[in-house]
């Protein structure tokens, strides 16, 4: 597989430097490199994967191109702490995910949801990833920012100094336009099938990352606006409980092992419901047949929907069929007020709470009967996240 397809690095800042004058090491990747089970993917060998794991999408009332969860960094630490290690790694939603690989460091991660849109976006931030060198190369382009000079002298500069950088500096139309018809022609590049219909949605998505900046909030629709969703700057900046900047663009060595994942096709984007009877359990089996066993299992606050929906039994034997060992974990994410009491493990100041369970506990409470309601999913867990 090619690293930068036809532009690489020097032709991105090139080009993007272009653009804006017209209108004014991988220490971390651990053993990766020596394990077979890590090898890279063919680019058709990813879009048939993504293919064959997918099943039905659906709607969701949400634009979902960002997290609404401050609290999502929450369990980094206790993962380390439990070495929470490899294998692979299943998520729901956007660019949260990136956060979780970068801690867990799985050889192969799946990112699976309801929506097609999010397959589109994740395509829009493989792209991005394939596209950029480093960090701020990274956040240029997706906030269509001219490249500074010297991009290579940024890998040492703190999250706060990058923030900083892409709210000092606008986006012209020119640049802009660049940014989107450079990610647009790298994801037609990627080897699964789009339309024009799906150019033009993960378009529409970049743009909306260009014209809000880092002023953007996750959105609902038929749903009034809640002030309590964070922006994208504040989730750049949200720390662990032990107070370290722990998101994937927090540090050179974090992002260019996503990058690496990346650029090694083994970021899979599926689409299909976690309650339905396909794409959670035909990647249970694709995992199991790699040899591995899930390090992570991220829900989000899915398990609310599904048991809403009375899919909840069926996502719970789908779950059951995932290999799994005694380090195996669900990290999900509770919204208590809506419930009118706090977790037990609420932080002061997040409406959101980050949970952790052994995946083998939540199969043994599944099979004794013990889920007969969402409260008694969220309440269950036997980790104190710290």
């Amino acid at each position: 597989m090619r690293r930068y397809p036809k532009h690489g690095r020097p032709a991105l800042a090139l080009v993007l430097a272009l653009a804006s004058a017209a209108c004014s090491d991988g220490a971390g990747m651990r053993s990766q490199a020596t394990d077979p089970r890590a090898t890279v993917l063919s680019d058709s060998a990813f879009a048939t994967l993504s293919q064959q794991l997918s099943g039905p999408g659906g709607y969701f009332d949400t634009d979902n191109l960002i997290s609404n969860e401050t609290s999502y960094l929450h369990v980094i630490a206790t993962l380390e702490e439990l070495g929470v290690e490899g294998g692979a790694y299943i998520g729901v939603g956007p660019d949260q995910n990136f956060s979780y690989i970068a801690a867990v460091r799985p050889l192969i991660a799946f990112i699976i949801d309801i929506r097609r849109d999010n397959l589109l976006l994740h395509l829009m931030f493989k792209a991005m990833f394939e596209l950029s060198e480093n960090r701020i190369e990274y956040l240029c382009l997706l906030f269509g920012r001219p490249i500074p000079e010297n991009p290579e002298s940024w890998d040492g500069h703190r999250i706060h100094e990058l923030v900083a950088y892409i709210d000092e500096t606008e986006a012209t139309p020119e640049l802009a336009e660049t940014s989107l018809a450079l990610v647009a022609s790298e994801v037609q590049r990627l080897g699964l099938p789009l339309d024009e219909g799906d150019v033009k949605r993960i378009r529409r998505f970049h743009s909306t990352f260009i014209d809000a900046g880092l002023d953007l909030r996750f959105q609902s629709y038929g749903r009034r606006p809640r002030p309590r969703y964070p922006t994208y700057r504040q989730l750049l900046l949200e720390t662990d409980l032990m107070g370290r900047q722990s998101n994937y663009l927090a540090s050179e060595e974090a992002f260019r092992f996503v990058k690496s994942l990346q650029e090694r096709n083994r970021v899979i984007p599926v689409v299909g419901d976690l309650g339905g009877r396909h794409a959670l359990r035909a990647i249970g089996e694709e995992i199991e047949g790699r040899g591995l066993v899930v390090s992570a299992f991220y829900t989000s606050n899915v398990e609310f929907y599904l048991v809403q929906d009375r899919t909840f039994h069926t996502y719970a034997l789908n779950v059951r069929s995932l290999p799994r060992d005694e380090e195996s974990v669900i990290i999900r994410a509770y919204f208590g007020r809506n419930f009118g009491f706090v977790h037990p493990q609420a932080v002061a100041g997040y409406y959101s709470v980050q949970l952790l369970q052994p995946l083998s506990e939540f199969v043994h409470d599944f099979e004794a009967g013990n889920y007969e309601n969402y409260l008694d999913i969220v309440m269950s867990d036997e980790i104190e996240v710290h």
